[in-house]
Formats: structure tokens, sequence, C-alpha cells
């Protein structure tokens, strides 16, 4: 689960820096008032190394007896100020180890919450290039970034996610084990955006299995394959380098088109390409009559085009594509 706060290398320094502390303050509390103590081994009085001892066996509570406080000033200094620190140190360690104990199981007892309470998230399995992008048009179309969950063997990746506030979960997408953590079994979709085709083909037969019903969109970067991710499962494929080289074949002629292009892929900008339901008022009319650029229709499981006479007069249950304001909220 996302965390904030300290990281745990600068928390532990934190609190070594204080139980030093404390022992520094109490060895020269000792020093300072040293003509009232007693060295019991020794008829030279207390050294600055004595007093350092004195408080480490002093504030750790082993206390052998050695050296002890017997006029009243210093007895007094023990009691005002060498208790308090000796509470102070032992809080420190013992709240160290009470904490982590804590956090452990906060952590279970949170992500065990969220297995429980979680539906209808959206897996994300890779988080590079292609699987930053897809998080940032999820959330740029209002996504909770605890309703995303982010799968990758990368730690530094996975840092990244949870920066963002992700839920994310260290494996290999491949096990079923590990889409099982990730919830895919009550997902409504998954997101395929590894490196390599093999490993998309996996990764979807996988989640296909635990999840016959949730919807796969997978990238490849080679259309030839293409077949075997559709034949895997995957729902949606989208060949990711025929897909550029054709957005920069368009860019020597008609850099203008893939201006509009760019424009309607970024969620938070311009236009951007959205679907709605069809509403009451609606029905029976034509998609190409309405205020709304109208892209497509999809009825049923099948996106029909605007200008297909199928969809000529639309239907209660329809759903349109269409263009809309990128800083207006989604009318879904």
């Amino acid at each position: 689960m996302p965390e904030s706060g300290v990281s745990p290398l600068r928390s532990l320094l934190q609190r070594v820096a204080i139980a030093l502390g404390a022992l520094t303050a109490t060895a020269l509390i000792v020093y300072f008032g040293r003509d009232g103590y007693v060295d019991n081994n020794s008829e030279d009085g207390i050294s600055l190394l004595d007093a350092f001892y004195y408080s480490t066996v002093s504030v750790s509570t082993t206390g052998y007896g050695d050296i002890v406080p017997v006029s009243e000033a210093a007895r007094l200094m023990t009691t005002l100020f060498v208790t308090p620190l000796r509470l102070i140190f032992l809080i420190t360690f013992v709240g160290t180890t009470v904490e982590l104990l804590t956090e452990r199981s906060r952590q279970a007892f949170q992500v065990q919450r969220w297995r429980a309470r979680v539906r209808d998230h959206t897996v994300i399995v890779g988080f590079g290039t292609k699987g930053r992008a897809a998080v940032e048009t999820l959330l740029g179309e209002g996504a909770e970034p605890t309703n995303i969950v982010v799968v990758d063997t990368d730690r530094s990746q996975l840092d990244a996610a949870s920066a963002l506030g992700l839920v994310t979960v260290t494996g290999n997408a491949t096990r079923s084990s590990v889409l099982r953590i990730a919830g895919v079994q009550h997902a409504a979709a998954i997101v395929v955006a590894t490196n390599r085709d093999d490993t998309a083909v996996l990764v979807t037969l996988t989640a296909r299995e635990l999840a016959p019903q949730i919807r796969i969109v997978a990238s490849v970067r080679e259309s030839e394959n293409v077949h075997l991710l559709r034949q895997s499962g995957a729902n949606s494929v989208i060949v990711s380098a025929e897909t550029a080289g054709r957005l920069l074949g368009a860019a020597t002629t008609t850099p203008s088109v893939v201006e509009v292009i760019e424009d309607l892929l970024t969620p938070d900008a311009g236009f951007a390409i959205s679907e709605r339901p069809v509403e009451e008022s609606e029905v029976g009319g034509s998609p190409r009559h309405l205020a709304d650029i109208v892209l497509g229709v999809v009825r049923g499981d099948q996106l029909h085009r605007v200008d297909a006479s199928v969809v000529d007069a639309l239907e209660r249950g329809d759903r349109l594509l269409y263009v809309r304001k990128a800083s207006s909220p989604d009318e879904d």
C-alpha cells in the first residue's frame, strides 16, 4: 500500500542520534557533577571516560554499582535529569522495535482490508513508459489512485508508482499467485504493458484463466504477435512500434494531423475522446445530429462508426464515443 513520510533509514538515523544525545547528556551531567559521585574501583575521581561509562550502564539500566551518586546534589541531578534521559534512551530503542512490529501488523491489516473491499479496479502490469502513460491517462480521466494496482519486478519503478499513491505488487505477473495478490479476479480491466511480447502473451493467458470476464488490453512491439495476444484472450491489442511509426510518417506530410491526435490522447489539455451513455432525449435520433462530435456508437459489445446505418437511430443502452473539452468534467 502507498506510504508517505520519512524513509526508514532516516527514521533509524534520527533514533540513533536521539540515543547518542541522551548518552552524551548523561555523561556531561555526571562529569560536571563528578564531585558528588564515588568510584568504588578508583580513588582518582571521576574522569570523562568514567562519566561516559557510567552513562552507558545507567541509561541501559545495567547498573553495576561501581560508580554511584553519594551527595544530595548528585542524587538530585540523577533524579531530575539522568532518569528522564534513561527513559528517553529506552523508549527510543524499545519504541523502534514496537513500531516495526506495529507497522508490519498495520500493513498486513491494511492489505487485507483493501483486498476485501476493492472491486472493479485496474491492474497495470509493467510501469515503464507505456505503463506510466496508461496510469496518467486513467488519473486524468478521474480514476482514484487506490483503484490502480501496479505489478512489476523493478523496485525503483514500484517506488515511483507508490509515490503517486498507487497500490503496488512486487512479482512476476506471469505467475497466477502474483495476479491474485493484485486482485485481478475482482478487477475491471488489466493493462499488459510489458517490454517483451512473449511475456505479454503469458500474462494475458494467466489473467484470462483467473478472470474470464475481465477486459484485457495488451501492448505488443511487433504486429505479427497480435493474433497470439488475441488468441490468448486479449480484448484489445495495441502495436506500439507500428503506431509510433504511423505517427512519424504522418508528421512528415501532415504535422497538424499528428498534433490533433496527440491533443486527443492527452486527457488534461485541449480535447479528449470520452464515452458516455445515450440520454433519454437522444433515443431515436441520429448520432450525427447531436451537439457533441460523435465518433462512434457502442451497442452491446460492438463498436460502430458514426456513419454506420445500423446506428442511424440511437437506442437505450447505447454508448457514445465523442470529443469533449479536457478542461470540463467527464459526463460519464
